[in-house]
């Protein structure tokens, strides 16, 4: 059984967000006509508390994507997105939400940011997310949504080291840089992962 994860289709990271990745809302009817594909469909969304460590405002004297350390990891701080319960956290307006079965939210911890669907970066706590999955007899996991070069990337990660065969749908996912989204790839595909174009992804 293989299921589609959708990562962080959400307004703050389409054109006009808070944190926009380039062409974010491009991938959106890509997205929707491979939802049908899929036995199960699961999204994710960041969900920052107001104040979050990984948020350059809550450091005096730090700027947008300036590295720190924080708590013993590197963390670039971004700027404010995602925010509970506010406008930009939800999931893009225009994405179907029919087939989406359950939805893993992430980034919940105000001193830890949470790139990946299954973990904190730290490793430190679980989303419950794989378990979920393997409840359900996913064996595949088909990978999309925004970034390409982080949230995207960390997640396929996780998905490869927790057992499942795993996909990169490249046309169905837009990077923050481009160059990142290169050296993710590369890194994936050592790993055992495939990049796929959405064309080439077979149906139930």
């Amino acid at each position: 059984m293989k299921a589609l994860l959708l990562i962080d289709i959400q307004n703050d990271f389409l054109p006009g967000g808070r944190l926009a990745v380039p062409e974010g809302d491009a991938i959106i009817p890509l997205v929707n006509a491979l939802q049908p594909r899929f036995d199960l469909v699961v999204a994710t969304q960041d969900w920052h508390p107001a104040g979050h460590q990984s948020f350059a405002s809550s450091h005096a004297g730090r700027r947008p994507f300036e590295q720190i350390d924080l708590h013993g990891l590197p963390q670039v701080l971004w700027p404010d997105h995602c925010t509970q319960a506010s406008a930009g956290a939800e999931l893009a307006a225009a994405l179907h939400p029919e087939r989406i079965e359950a939805i893993f939210r992430k980034g919940t911890n105000p001193e830890i940011d949470s790139y990946s669907a299954f973990f904190d970066n730290g490793h430190r706590k679980s989303t419950g997310l794989a378990d979920y999955l393997r409840g359900r007899g996913v064996t595949q996991v088909y990978v999309a949504g925004l970034a390409g070069d982080y949230c995207v990337y960390y997640s396929a990660l996780d998905a490869l080291a927790a057992g499942f065969a795993t996909t990169v749908i490249e046309d169905a996912t837009r990077a923050i840089s481009g160059e990142g989204f290169d050296l993710a790839k590369a890194d994936l595909q050592a790993r055992g992962a495939q990049l796929r174009p959405g064309a080439e992804v077979p149906g139930r």
